[in-house]
């Protein structure tokens, strides 16, 4: 008797986590380590839902500035429910050797408190899974900072180069239709 017990359990914990996975957008299934952290942020349970923006970043870029702007743009729309997410890569070889230099960069230097994922691959094959399908609704970062901003869906709604400042009109008028995709 326990054993069909224990079966229909696993049955449904599959069945659970398939109509998860089927909530979740498939640009935010799966997992990145947070950096400097023991945690795992997982993409769909802090991001579904939520208008988000994701910007793959360097410790010793020329553009690392926009850390400021970033943060700027996080605390201003954050109550409206906007999402940051940082996510360092040494793809284009401008991201610190350590995790903890990075996150010296990150928190120290500019004030970040939105979340950060230890260093990723967010180019080529070895792209992790959230940089894929930012490539296939979009492009592939050419830089580091290149910038997306993602509806309350999970669909990109518009991304930007390295050069467009936090602050640019055209970026936040791409954020505003984030925010407004939670109300539809």
């Amino acid at each position: 008797m326990w054993r069909f017990f224990l079966l229909v359990v696993v049955m449904l914990s599959a069945w659970a986590n398939a109509v998860q996975a089927a909530d979740c957008p498939v640009l935010l299934q799966g997992e990145l380590q947070k950096l400097r952290s023991q945690e795992r942020i997982d993409l769909c349970a802090e991001f579904a839902g939520k208008p988000l923006l994701v910007v793959n970043t360097a410790s010793f870029c020329g553009f690392t500035p926009q850390f400021k702007g970033l943060e700027a743009l996080y605390q201003r729309y954050k109550d409206q429910g906007l999402q940051v997410l940082g996510v360092p890569s040494d793809d284009f070889r401008q991201e610190a050797d350590s995790s903890e230099e990075t996150a010296k960069v990150c928190y120290v230097n500019y004030g970040v408190t939105f979340p950060m994922s230890e260093t990723q691959h967010v180019t080529g094959s070895e792209a992790v899974p959230l940089f894929k399908e930012l490539a296939k609704q979009s492009q592939a970062p050419r830089w580091n900072f290149s910038k997306y901003v993602v509806d309350a869906q999970g669909n990109v709604v518009a991304s930007f180069p390295s050069s467009i400042a936090p602050d640019d009109p055209a970026l936040l008028t791409a954020v505003k239709q984030a925010i407004a995709s939670q109300r539809q």
